[in-house]
């Protein structure tokens, strides 16, 4: 009963935050299309930024699952970790992630560096980038530096095609941009595939 009264909070939330976005989303009208009562939501989630926090854990958990697919059916270790990068950016074209994570993301909980998540993605680019050293691709750069600037230009890339009034054609001018400097890190003479 609890995961349930909790899933339908969360599933009519996020159709409110990507439709009309937080500041618009009315706890009244989630709570109504869930069945449930406000008491409900504050029991569950505290209050309505719990509840988008509960929200964009759901959808990190499904881009991670979704950039995990990405980067095993590479053929390499390096094509993966580019393609699952590069994903990562072009997930912005996506609505729902554009307005939750992107936009309101930031605005409700405040600079992503610090959101909970943070760290398990720098950790996992870590871990390539150390793997990709060792195999003698990527140049001796500290993994744990690099990692937090691929981060950084990854996340400020698609907040750019998030914000943008083209998404697609930025999109496309921040993934070439991208991809050349993730080539930068290979080891001079490696092939990029």
């Amino acid at each position: 009963m609890i995961a349930e009264t909790r899933a339908k909070l969360i599933a009519a939330a996020r159709r409110a935050f990507a439709t009309t976005g937080y500041a618009n989303a009315s706890m009244d009208d989630f709570t109504a299309e869930a069945g449930l009562t406000r008491g409900a939501l504050y029991h569950h989630f505290g209050d309505k930024k719990g509840l988008f926090e509960a929200v964009l854990a759901q959808i990190d958990q499904e881009m991670l699952s979704r950039l995990n697919e990405i980067s095993t059916k590479a053929e390499t270790r390096w094509q993966g970790f580019l393609d699952e990068n590069i994903a990562y950016i072009e997930m912005a074209l996506e609505p729902e992630i554009q307005r939750i994570v992107l936009r309101d993301g930031s605005a409700v909980l405040g600079d992503p560096a610090q959101w909970p998540n943070a760290n398990a993605c720098i950790s996992a680019i870590t871990a390539n980038l150390v793997a990709l050293k060792a195999e003698g691709l990527v140049r001796d750069i500290d993994p744990e530096a690099m990692a937090r600037l691929i981060s950084g230009a990854s996340l400020y890339a698609a907040q750019w095609i998030a914000n943008s009034d083209d998404p697609g054609a930025t999109s496309i001018k921040a993934v070439k941009a991208f991809r050349a400097l993730m080539e930068g890190l290979l080891v001079a003479g490696k092939s990029a595939n």
